[in-house]
C-alpha cells in the first residue's frame, strides 16, 4: 500500500493555490507547516488513516525542485463532471493543461481523465471510471 506521495515545489504559495483548487473537493484537508503542505483525508477517531497522503515540499537537498519524466500522480473523482470541474479549477489556479478531460483510446471504455501540470511542472491526473456513466463507446 502506498502511504504517501511527495512532489517538490520551489514556490509553496503557488503550489498551495493550485492544489487547494481541487484537492478539498476530493475530501483532502490541508495542514500547512514550515516543511511544506500536507494534504490528507480526514480520519474519524479510532479509525485508520485513508491513504495515501499527498505532500508538497521543497526538496530536502536544497536544490531546485524538478518534475520527474514519466512521473504522475492521479486522483480519483466521483464522476465525469467532477473531473471537468476540477481540471478547470486547477488550470484557473495556475496549472497548465496536459490533456483535456475525456476518454483515451489506450484505456478502458469507462476511464475518463483530465491531465494538468502544477506550477512546478509535476504531472497530475484527475479521473473517474464510474461504470454507471456513459463510456467511450456509448
Amino acid at each position: 500500500m502506498i502511504a504517501y506521495v511527495t512532489v517538490g515545489a520551489d514556490d509553496l504559495a503557488r503550489a498551495k493555490r493550485f492544489y487547494s483548487a481541487f484537492l478539498p473537493a476530493l475530501g483532502y484537508e490541508l495542514e500547512e507547516g514550515p516543511e511544506g503542505l500536507s494534504y490528507a483525508l480526514p480520519v474519524e477517531p479510532g479509525q485508520s488513516p485513508t491513504l495515501p497522503d499527498f505532500y508538497v515540499k521543497p526538496p530536502f537537498d536544497g536544490r531546485p525542485a524538478s518534475a520527474g519524466n514519466g512521473s504522475m500522480v492521479a486522483f480519483e473523482a466521483r464522476n465525469q463532471k467532477q473531473v471537468r470541474d476540477l481540471h478547470t479549477a486547477a488550470l484557473s489556479a495556475g496549472g497548465s493543461d496536459e490533456g483535456q478531460p475525456g476518454f483515451r483510446a489506450s484505456y478502458g471504455a469507462s476511464f475518463y481523465v483530465g491531465y494538468m501540470r502544477d506550477p512546478q511542472g509535476n504531472k497530475i491526473a484527475v479521473f473517474s471510471s464510474d461504470p454507471h456513466e456513459p463510456g467511450r463507446d456509448g
